[in-house]
């Protein structure tokens, strides 16, 4: 291949590759929307290389496109809906919604934050629908004594199960074992995570392959505070889980390839302390010779002669 036609190559590959707001402007999604449908795995995507941002082929833009009532059909699989839209879906109070989705009859799929920066929990429209088709009992009547007895101890299984629910897509979309390792790991905090990798290249390594992008990231400063709360576990049994989860990806990215360690440049050359210029110590006898005896004012005597 010519170097001519080896550029042609590469423009033509890319302008198959398209940035995430041109895919979801052709797709006719909000920017939430689209983002959902990344993290569903309802969009496909190029893995990110060397920092780069997600990219998209334009003939899964235009696969998309050609589904039958599209966008609606596209539309209707990631609409979410909050805590009161999703009581008046499903015909049910507001406290009874929230009790069943705190002992994890359905799970969030998103959040984000009202005037007073409150997470407000999201869930998928598509899982509000199939759990009442599951579970109609639920709906109506007086709760299950366990049911009532998990409410009454506390029990929130909200942000947990949305945790697991993240790591579990975003484990589905790679194969690499450290990549893997640092899902893992980016639930657990700083104390938990040196307990388990002792070593400070490999946590330093680990941070750095975390995926840059993850759904449900908002570009607020309380945003990104809440996001870094949420995704922590805070329960000891989920700990203990995915540090047994970390333990096993970590056991396995070592056997593959070890963490890279910093390499001191080889065309630098070692810096020496200063030291002055070597003078010739006097012999003894000089030495001796050279001290005088103080006179009456503390000044040398001269010596005679």
């Amino acid at each position: 291949m010519t170097v001519a036609e080896d550029t042609r190559a590469r423009a033509a590959g890319a302008q198959a590759l398209m940035s995430a707001g041109r895919a979801a402007e052709e797709l006719a999604l909000r920017r939430s929307e689209f983002e959902l449908a990344v993290h569903l795995g309802l969009i496909g995507a190029e893995p990110a290389v060397d920092g780069r941002r997600t990219r998209f082929r334009r003939e899964e833009i235009d696969r998309l496109r050609a589904r039958p009532s599209f966008p609606a059909t596209l539309r209707d699989r990631v609409r979410t809906a909050g805590t009161a839209e999703g009581a008046a879906l499903l015909g049910i109070g507001v406290p009874r919604f929230t009790g069943l989705a705190r002992v994890g009859c359905f799970t969030p799929v998103a959040f984000c934050l009202n005037r007073c920066r409150a997470v407000v929990w999201l869930y998928l429209v598509d899982d509000l629908l199939a759990f009442a088709a599951r579970e109609p009992h639920l709906l109506a009547g007086r709760s299950p004594v366990g049911m009532r007895a998990l409410l009454e101890a506390g029990t929130d299984r909200r942000a947990r199960n949305w945790r697991a629910r993240r790591v579990d897509r975003l484990l589905n979309r790679t194969e690499d074992p450290w990549v893997r390792a640092a899902l893992q790991s980016s639930a657990l905090g700083p104390v938990q995570l040196a307990e388990v990798v002792d070593d400070p290249h490999e946590r330093a390594h680990l941070v750095r392959m975390t995926p840059s992008h993850t759904f449900g990231h908002p570009g607020s400063v309380a945003g990104r505070e809440a996001m870094a709360r949420l995704v922590r576990a805070d329960d000891p049994d989920e700990i203990l889980w995915r540090r047994m989860n970390l333990e096993r990806e970590l056991g396995r990215a070592r056997a593959l390839r070890p963490a890279p360690r910093p390499w001191p440049d080889p065309m630098r050359r070692p810096l020496r302390a200063r030291s002055s210029p070597s003078r010739p110590r006097p012999s003894p006898s000089a030495r001796a010779g050279s001290l005088t005896r103080p006179g009456p004012c503390g000044r040398p005597a001269r010596g005679k002669g």
